[in-house]
């Protein structure tokens, strides 16, 4: 789950505009918060809270979109008080409102749950691909100024301002439209680091066993690090500079900000959430021979909720129970809830180690859109499983149309970001997610088509072939 839990930090702290010290401290408090919250979750911390089974938490691939939202409109440090503000408000609501989730199974058979997972994959995709070819905007944007262009309305500025002269001022705000080639953009040594990378990866995947392929994604991620380091594309100054140990304080970005509309937005997000571990707890009881109570499965739930209050007041964010122990348990029949105890002790030392993190944030985004593609790219595959698996296509013709309309709202944001331009502004964190839209949609589609008849059994099912 490393590959996974640092891949948030790295896109959230990009898209703030953060120095790359604070997208370092990002991935150490993420990693710091992953090795708690798994303790609580699998020892369990009074009756109230941990599942007490060999649970892995990470942070939620759902939350990226709505986050990504915030960091566009609001970059820097307000941004990231706003980001942890709604983690805040959305871990206390999650946390009041666990004992009811479990009531909610019938709104989310393998119909909705497939087709979120599906959307979830989709967009993130997007982030994977940016990350090999260059973001659109910046300094790798396919387009630059024609300096010749630039020039010529520098000129022109400086006349229209002289004194005495008769040309009508530069209208404000007036600029070039970019129209020369960027070189900087899907350079050939950038899309081979990539390429390699995913090559390692799949060949990892194939021929390695046990440890080695269940790393895969982690070893493809080395390899390009060490490529990216011999062409001299990797720079170490940073990581040369972090200090070998240092703690992870809360609020390093200043007091939160509380925006009702994005905790909303959160708390659905959480609620998502909540329904996606509850499938996984119950398929791992079935694994682990443990019956799942109500008083359980509430207690699973409201870590889910604590983890994501933790989150937000040491930087960092919302968490869910990674979906990828659940397979290997199944694999390798190792069933108890201390190896993942151990592992969560592992994760709090790996965050208290600044070079580790700095190590992390020094490696090119070319190298992380080889994984990318692959971690993304499984995250909507698991979808589709779902789907297949789950949902009756052939006797029920309503489940495409809950497919097809929701993957369509879902798509929205990522054909057309300015769709929201003429809506009240206050909504647009609500809205700027393709993964809330295809949510609110398929649920809704789902009530209107087929009534709420999901049960334990459908999403048993669907988190035992899930694995993202």
């Amino acid at each position: 789950m490393y590959a996974g839990a640092i891949a948030v930090p790295l896109i959230i702290g990009r898209v703030l505009k953060l120095e790359p010290q604070d997208v370092a401290f990002l991935i150490s408090a993420d990693l710091f918060v992953c090795g708690i919250v798994t303790i609580i979750q699998s020892l369990g911390v009074t009756r109230y809270f941990g599942v007490q089974m060999p649970v892995m938490m990470g942070v939620t691939f759902a939350s990226v979109g709505p986050m990504i939202a915030i960091g566009l409109s609001n970059p820097g440090y307000d941004g990231a008080r706003m980001i942890f503000g709604s983690i805040i408000g959305a871990g206390i609501i999650a946390m009041l409102i666990a004992p009811l989730v479990s009531k909610m199974l019938r709104f989310f058979p393998p119909v909705v749950t497939g087709t979120i997972i599906l959307i979830i994959g989709v967009t993130l995709m997007r982030i994977g691909i940016n990350w090999i070819f260059g973001l659109p905007l910046g300094p790798t944007a396919p387009k630059i100024v024609n300096p010749e262009h630039a020039e010529w309305l520098k000129q022109v500025t400086d006349l229209a301002a002289a004194t005495g002269s008769t040309l009508p001022a530069i209208p404000k705000g007036l600029s070039i439209a970019p129209s020369v080639n960027n070189p900087a953009y899907a350079s050939l040594p950038n899309m081979a680091v990539s390429a390699i990378v995913l090559a390692a990866v799949l060949a990892f995947a194939k021929y390695g066993k046990g440890f080695v392929a269940n790393i895969a994604v982690l070893l493809g991620i080395v390899v390009g690090g060490v490529l990216a380091a011999v062409l001299g594309m990797m720079h170490f100054d940073k990581v040369a500079g972090a200090e070998w140990f240092a703690l992870i304080k809360p609020f390093h970005f200043g007091m939160p900000i509380f925006d009702p509309v994005m905790i909303i937005t959160m708390v659905l997000v959480m609620i998502v959430v909540m329904i996606e571990s509850t499938g996984m707890f119950l398929a791992l009881g079935d694994m682990t021979g443990r019956k799942i109570t109500q008083p359980r499965l509430a207690a699973g739930l409201r870590t889910d909720g604590l983890g994501t209050l933790i989150g937000g007041i040491f930087n960092t964010f919302p968490y869910t129970s990674f979906s990828q122990n659940v397979g290997l348990v199944g694999v390798t029949g190792i069933k108890s809830r201390y190896i993942a105890v151990a592992g969560g002790l592992i994760l709090i030392a790996l965050g208290l180690i600044p070079k580790m993190a700095a190590l992390v944030e020094a490696l090119p985004t070319a190298v992380l859109g080889g994984a990318g593609l692959v971690m993304f790219g499984m995250v909507a595959a698991t979808g589709v499983r779902i789907l297949a698996s789950g949902v009756d296509f052939a006797q029920n013709r309503f489940n495409l149309f809950i497919v097809a309309i929701s993957l369509g709202f879902g798509m929205i944001p990522l054909i057309a970001p300015d769709f929201k331009m003429w809506l009240p502004h206050a909504i647009h964190p609500l809205i700027e997610s393709g993964i809330l839209l295809t949510t609110i949609s398929a649920v809704l589609l789902n009530l209107f088509f087929n009534g709420a008849k999901g049960t334990e059994e459908e999403l048993r099912k669907a988190a035992s072939v899930a694995d993202h």
